[in-house]
């Protein structure tokens, strides 16, 4: 078995984080001859180059990248580690680490993991963003106590995972002002060829709008699409387009942005899930998600 050297790891990361051998070099207090051929050492190791230069400045290579998100969660679990054995058994909080899909709009998943913010006595959440074949695999590994999605796990996994409904919402078209009012006239039909802002097609959100829209016979003119939801609200406060909102977060969502409404698209809706390795839900964090978003954010 090849064993890597974390060593040669370190030095990769700090260059890649810095930019540059140079900063690299003042931030380690090694020379850079010693730093280029740690990173040297590393690269015949993989057979692969990490780095190509550019004037002054160090890029990633599409190899250097793949390496870079190794490192960065090595590193961050390195770091995890030791401040939980820094704190004295008893006196160390309970670590809660929640996965989710990159799909599901952040101000959706804020509003579902703030209970386990509030939790007495304190819980240590981990949150971390990932695809959903991702973040399955780290709940497997049992790196993961729950993963938040907005569709099931895939039903051919090789492992058992169980998904608990958390809640169902429909959907609310905002614009900004001028175009709002416009729009707002004979909707829903007054979206077929308007300027749209969509989520972009891999998601269970978009296919949910696509099913709508051809229920409608609706074919609006697509300006963009988005996987970041926040990039596609930040592009909507410029006048872009209209924009698909989870009515659920649409009040917040107005009064943040200064939209208006369109109209609302009651029989569209998108649908969110607790995923778990265990089908008896037990931890009291898991248990306050769950409640919250059942009782209260989705009721």
């Amino acid at each position: 078995m090849d064993w890597l050297n974390y060593h040669h790891l370190f030095y990769f990361w700090t260059v890649a984080r810095e930019g540059s051998l140079r900063k690299a070099s003042e931030k380690l207090h090694v020379s850079q001859p010693s730093i280029s051929a740690q990173i040297s050492a590393l690269e015949n190791a993989l057979g692969e180059k990490l780095f190509r230069p550019s004037g002054r400045t160090k890029v990633l290579t599409e190899t250097g990248h793949m390496a870079m998100g190794y490192a960065e969660e090595i590193f961050s679990l390195g770091r995890e580690m030791m401040s939980a054995l820094h704190y004295h058994p008893g006196s160390r909080p309970a670590r809660f680490s929640i996965g989710v899909t990159d799909s599901v709009p952040k101000s959706i998943a804020y509003e579902i993991i703030r209970p386990v913010l509030h939790l007495r006595p304190a819980v240590q959440a981990i949150c971390r963003e990932e695809k959903i074949d991702t973040l399955l695999g780290q709940l497997a590994a049992h790196r993961l106590d729950i993963v938040l999605a907005d569709e099931p796990a895939p039903s051919d996994l090789k492992f058992k995972t169980f998904h608990h409904p958390l809640g169902t919402s429909d959907v609310t078209f905002c614009a900004p002002a001028t175009l709002a009012a416009r729009l707002r006239r004979n909707f829903p039909q007054s979206l077929d060829r308007a300027p749209a802002l969509l989520p972009t097609e891999n998601t269970a959100f978009r296919m949910a709008l696509e099913s709508w829209f051809e229920a409608q016979r609706i074919r609006p003119q697509i300006v963009a699409e988005f996987e970041d939801t926040a990039l596609m609200h930040r592009a909507a406060e410029e006048g872009l387009g209209f924009i698909p909102v989870y009515t659920v977060i649409v009040a917040p969502s107005v009064k943040h942005y200064g939209w208006k409404k369109i109209g609302r698209a009651t029989d569209c809706a998108g649908h969110f899930y607790a995923i778990t390795a265990e089908r008896k839900l037990k931890h009291p964090a898991v248990l306050a998600i769950t409640e919250h978003a059942q009782f209260r954010l989705f009721a």
